[in-house]
């Protein structure tokens, strides 16, 4: 992890002149030189501009109060401690005031019962991080069953995606001497046994991807060199990426590889147990999910195959599919209004999750002699959303259940599947603002071509007139945007009297993958079309105003809201992107932005280059002095997903043209922009001070 704000300059330091050309000509970008992520000149224009941000928000009267209500949020011991089961053991990875860089810790079920659990602290990554000189921050970890002994952490410097990895013993709790060690890079790896892992990691020239992935699968035997470690599968140099794992479910111990040739198509290979022999691929659709669990190959296709609908979920025989039977099981048939949100299984069943207009349904499907059946599980309210959280398939059919809403904090349920008891209630989250006085409704908008688009309004039930309003939306890779309780958005927001919109645009996964793929490519532009027939909703509802409304988004959100920013800006008051993506016309050449080309098209392709560069918001900047809405750009240094130089080069270039803009880049943060609370709070601060102060200038 990095320090909590990055020192800032108050000087103004020297910078390359470049005489502006216009940005169209994609050769001659002036400000190319900020694309250099660490270069000194780049790095001394980021700390003027924090420092010019800094000044101009952090003054403000209600700054300091908005970062501490964040912090205290954040920090607050009363949260649920989720969880993931390892054996008699339910692991958690823990972050508040007294452990800013997180603790690695566990406890047992009966302890987890209690309002106060007893914890064992497995790994202290503040006293790591200490002792080593790193900042460390939490990567995920990966732990061998059935014994549960041994670990692999990954550990990230401030942030980042590539990470190393360590061999931790969870009896001895420390790392083991000479035990697995890969050096930094974006590793996949797992245990094939005690003994030998799959791995994928950078082993020199032609073994990553363009957009910086493993594209070997090796068997790495334990007491060897990394780079000795036999090769088992490549996938071609303009794949994505490519992956191996073993599923250690006993009685049905197998080993797979996945050949990822793109963002949504992949190959799924079976390995033989004869080492000599082929890997055999399982025949389902390139586009389509797979997965194998027990005798069952569970298949979500993104296209129509077999007679069944986009977005259905079906399940074959695995060992009749291999021989040639095409007769599933259809487990979820989609609806126009309905759409697959995922399953887990447990021991004996299959927890289905659905999505009716964006709030969740949960059924249990059970397979059996004759087929499958399925009860509805209850407990899930109007307007919310369920997530398995937890389950052990190996040896039980315990699940953990999360459900949330905007205004309703977080419930964790435990329960048996197929038992008759309603199950228990682990974990209440607190609640965190006043809720009193606020409602949630569903409204539609209908958009350019007439697509009618759902989003959530949150906001005072009784509502006197117009006022400020911050509309969120992503729209892309098929990430949904659901219910969910945010104590950070209703202290900063809904408390203080603002109202909280939530976009479900096209791009997303809100009704399945056609909703998805309404938006690929050329089509993009029906996302941002969306958006802004929400924005036009809203006024058209008495709900705000354009002067009143701000939007927010992040990663492909940011793309989002420099889109609606440069084609529609007179519907907005402020705007608000995180680790955006801007420079449509580079982004395949920064970083892991060619895994996206796949969700957008290709620059170098001269089909898909003209749409690129009108939805690129770098390349569609207006020169001409038509206005703009006040713009906060907000990137981080160590993000080495979305390069740092998409926000750097759009300040820039909106600087040049005299529109209103702020930028503030942390040092460190990775992806998600920060890595401890204490940065996530000011982030907050900054955010929110921002919009109160654009959209409530009188306040």
């Amino acid at each position: 992890m990095s320090e909590e704000v990055p020192a800032v300059s108050a000087a103004v330091a020297p910078v390359p002149v470049a005489v502006p050309v216009p940005a169209s000509d994609h050769d001659h970008d002036p400000y190319l030189w900020l694309e250099d992520v660490s270069g000194d000149a780049a790095l001394d224009w980021v700390r003027d501009r924090n420092a010019e941000t800094v000044a101009a928000l952090t003054a403000a009267p209600d700054f300091k109060t908005l970062e501490r209500e964040a912090l205290e949020v954040l920090d607050d011991d009363a949260r649920i401690p989720y969880v993931v089961r390892r054996g008699r053991h339910l692991y958690n990875f823990w972050q508040d005031a007294d452990h800013v860089r997180g603790l690695w810790r566990r406890t047992t079920l009966e302890e987890y019962r209690t309002e106060r659990p007893d914890w064992e602290t497995v790994l202290d990554l503040d006293a790591l991080a200490e002792a080593e000189g790193e900042p460390w921050a939490w990567a995920g970890s990966s732990v061998l069953a059935p014994a549960y002994r041994h670990a692999l952490v990954m550990l990230s410097r401030d942030g980042a995606d590539a990470c190393v990895v360590r061999e931790f013993d969870l009896e001895e709790l420390r790392f083991v001497e000479d035990g697995f060690t890969v050096p930094e890079a974006k590793t996949r790896v797992g245990w094939l046994d005690h003994d030998h892992l799959w791995i994928g990691t950078d082993f020199g020239p032609g073994s990553m991807s363009p957009s910086g992935y493993p594209l070997q699968v090796r068997r790495w035997r334990r007491g060897t060199p990394l780079d000795q470690a036999e090769q088992v599968y490549a996938g071609r140099p303009t794949d994505l990426s490519a992956s191996g794992w073993r599923d250690h479910t006993r009685g049905f111990e197998r080993d797979f590889v996945s050949r990822q040739i793109d963002f949504w198509n992949q190959e799924l290979y079976l390995l033989p147990e004869d080492p000599t022999a082929a890997p055999l691929k399982i025949d389902v659709p390139d586009d389509a999910v797979a997965s194998v669990h027990r005798t069952w190959l569970i298949v979500s296709p993104r296209s129509p195959w077999l007679g069944h609908a986009a977005g259905s979920l079906l399940a074959f025989d695995f060992d009749a599919f291999q021989a040639g039977a095409r007769d599933p099981h259809a487990l979820f048939t989609p609806e126009p209004h309905t759409a697959l949100a995922g399953y887990s299984w447990t021991r004996h069943h299959l927890i289905l999750r659905t999505r009716a207009d964006v709030s969740s349904r949960l059924e249990l499907l059970t397979p059996g002699p004759d087929g499958w059946s399925r009860a509805p599980l209850a407990g899930v309210p109007p307007l919310s959303t369920a997530s398995v959280i937890c389950t052990d398939p190996d040896e039980s059919d315990e699940y953990l259940l999360d459900v949330t809403g905007f205004l309703q904090p977080s419930t964790l349920h435990r329960g048996t599947a197929g038992s008759d008891g309603e199950g228990e209630t682990l974990k209440q989250a607190p609640a965190l603002f006043d809720t009193t006085g606020l409602a949630v409704a569903q409204h539609f908008a209908t958009s350019a071509d007439g697509t009618r688009v759902p989003y959530f309004v949150i906001g005072p039930e009784d509502r006197p007139g117009p006022g400020p309003t911050l509309l969120y939306g992503y729209g892309g890779f098929e990430v949904s945007m659901v219910p969910h309780y945010s104590a950070l958005t209703g202290r900063s927001w809904l408390a203080r009297g603002g109202t909280y919109v939530v976009a479900g645009i096209r791009g997303g996964h809100e009704y399945g993958p056609p909703w998805h793929q309404a938006a690929l490519g050329a089509r993009r532009v029906r996302a941002f079309e969306d958006f802004a027939a929400v924005a036009r909703d809203l006024t058209a509802r008495g709900i705000t105003t354009p002067a009143q409304l701000g939007i927010e988004g992040g990663s492909n959100g940011g793309l989002l809201m420099g889109a609606v920013l440069t084609r529609e800006p007179e519907l907005f008051g402020a705007v608000v992107a995180h680790v955006p993506l801007l420079d449509m016309l580079r982004f395949h050449k920064l970083l892991a932005g060619a895994s996206w080309i796949a969700e957008y098209g290709d620059p170098d392709d001269p089909a898909d280059r003209p749409h690129l560069e009108r939805i690129s918001p770098y390349h569609q900047i207006r020169t001409d002095g038509a206005p703009y809405p006040p713009l906060l750009l907000l990137t981080s240094t160590r993000d080495d997903r979305v390069h740092p130089g998409h926000a750097r080069k759009m300040a820039a270039r909106l600087r040049e043209h005299g529109h209103p803009v702020l930028f503030h880049e942390h040092l460190g943060g990775g992806h998600a922009g920060a890595t401890d609370h204490k940065q996530t709070a000011f982030n907050e601060a900054l955010v929110h001070t921002f919009l109160w102060e654009r959209l409530t200038p009188a306040r």
